[in-house]
């Protein structure tokens, strides 16, 4: 009988935001399940698009094989992991590997861009604690997400990474099954070489989307390595909002022979080089892309996306740049989701669904260049936040936003709804108009707070994407970025050669 261990611990740091996420940011739903113990490791993912759920649904059909699963979590991105829930969680995965018994290899469910308030390699540090637990021979392998800051310390203890493909990353629940692939080879005693490469420039999030060229073709050109679950490249775009030395875009590569590891590292790296000056970071005023939306003809909507205001990826997602636009420009139409304001969701529910209430709406974050948005909102829905997902990203699994509102704007001459959440959530899923009765499908134009994940839902209704330059604390233009501890040499995107 075969027994692996399985665990989880997903964050991607920003380290240019405000908060924290500490045990209680872990232990609590929101776009992902609570924290899972035992058995609800594998029933509380089952179905679901994550890696753990590939990678448990690959094994169930394998005979006279048994996992052990012992945690998962996951905290809505954010400033750094603190010390004490690293260590609390940690902690509890190499502990629970130890009382598992005999075990013939661990997986690892990572994210691969943790930033604790004493560490930048989250994962490095978890994973060296791991391996001093269970010893050199045990096979440990991970998956970790396109956006991970690969480093050498990761790659020196793990025996295989894999790493999503997509982004909006809708192959996530695949990449738990091929990491499942790449453990199974080395439980029959496959145990290639490595080799690990770091590229000299940063990628902005919202140039990285696979749907688009240069990152469509990269991610293609890696199927021309795979041969078999131990022959294989790897490449990791990076996230940026980390400022730590290992922030961007790297390579991993197994191989029989460390020389063909080498020659497949060196050239992906050599494809990212190759396309550099064709990585397209575009971004557009508020003003600029509302005036564009409104001149659009009827019948499809045009899809704005705050992409420097994510929560998905750090983000307060309550700056107000681009609902001050869609005001001042009389646009008409118009919805807007998610505005995190728990104090003016509130409000609404105290009010009452019809009520008229008056006050400050988002702009609580002190962020430079954003403020409240002051004006009179007639509340149009109100909601528990229990929103069942529905598209091909997260459905089936529930976003949990709170007591939240839709708030119509009636000052000016305007006609905006904004859905107001009171626990972050990025906005990626239509269900997240629809649970309130809102049909982005009709209007004339939906605004998001996302960089890319939106894509997978609204893409296929929107007559045009256009991405914004907004006050937010996810960074995407990159040369505004002052970077403290980023390793010499790196440039800070395609256009700061």
């Amino acid at each position: 009988m075969t027994r692996i261990a399985i665990a989880g611990f997903q964050h991607e740091t920003n380290t240019f935001t405000p908060g924290r996420a500490g045990m209680a940011e872990f232990e609590m739903a929101d776009s992902w399940p609570a924290l899972l113990t035992g058995t609800e490791v594998i029933e509380g993912t089952r179905g679901m698009n994550l890696p753990i759920a590939g990678f448990a649904a690959a094994a169930g059909v394998v005979p006279g094989l048994t996992l052990v699963p012992i945690l998962w979590c996951a905290a809505e991105p954010s400033g750094p992991v603190t010390d004490d829930a690293f260590d609390v969680i940690v902690g509890r995965i190499v502990d629970g590997v130890r009382q598992a018994g005999a075990v013939d290899a661990v997986y690892l469910d990572l994210h691969g861009a943790m930033v604790t308030e004493s560490l930048e390699d989250g994962e490095g540090e978890l994973l060296r604690r791991l391996c001093d637990q269970v010893g050199p021979d045990l096979p440990v392998v991970v998956s970790l997400d396109l956006h991970a800051n690969l480093t050498a310390e990761m790659v020196r203890h793990t025996n295989a990474i894999c790493i999503y493909r997509t982004y909006p990353h809708l192959d996530m629940a695949e990449t738990g099954a091929r990491a499942f692939a790449a453990l199974q080879a080395q439980l029959r005693g496959q145990r290639p070489a490595k080799a690990f490469r770091q590229v000299p420039y940063l990628v902005p999030l919202h140039a990285q989307h696979t749907g688009s060229d240069p990152a469509r073709a990269l991610y293609a050109g890696l199927d021309r390595f795979t041969d078999g679950p131990s022959t294989y490249a790897e490449l990791a775009l990076g996230f940026t909002a980390a400022d730590i030395a290992d922030a961007g875009p790297a390579i991993v590569a197994y191989a029989p022979s460390e020389s063909e590891a080498n020659r497949m590292a060196d050239t992906v790296l050599a494809d990212m080089l190759a396309v550099e000056s064709r990585v397209d970071c575009t971004l557009l005023s508020p003003a600029v892309a509302v005036a564009r939306a409104m001149a659009a003809p009827p019948g499809r909507p045009v899809v704005i996306a705050d992409v420097q205001d994510n929560p998905g990826a750090g983000g307060t997602a309550d700056t107000t740049g681009l609902l001050r636009a869609l005001v001042d420009l009389g646009a008409t139409g118009a919805i807007l989701g998610l505005m995190h304001d728990p104090e003016l969701a509130r409000t609404a529910h105290h009010a009452g669904a019809g009520a008229v209430i008056a006050g400050a709406m988002g702009g609580r974050s002190g962020i430079p260049g954003d403020r409240p948005f002051i004006g009179q909102f007639r509340v149009e829905t109100l909601s528990d936040g229990q929103c069942h997902y529905t598209g091909e990203m997260y459905g089936g699994g529930v976003a949990t936003l709170g007591p939240s509102a839709v708030l119509r704007v009636i000052d000016g001459n305007s006609d905006v709804r904004v859905v107001v959440t009171s626990i972050r959530n990025q906005c990626l899923d239509r269900a997240q108009f629809t649970h309130f009765g809102l049909r982005p499908e009709a209007a004339r134009i939906v605004c998001v707070k996302s960089t890319a994940h939106f894509r997978a839902d609204f893409e296929p209704l929107a007559r045009e994407i256009l991405l914004v330059n907004a006050p937010g604390t996810f960074p995407c233009v990159l040369s505004d970025v002052v970077y403290k501890k980023l390793r010499p040499g790196v440039r800070l995107g395609p256009s700061a050669r």
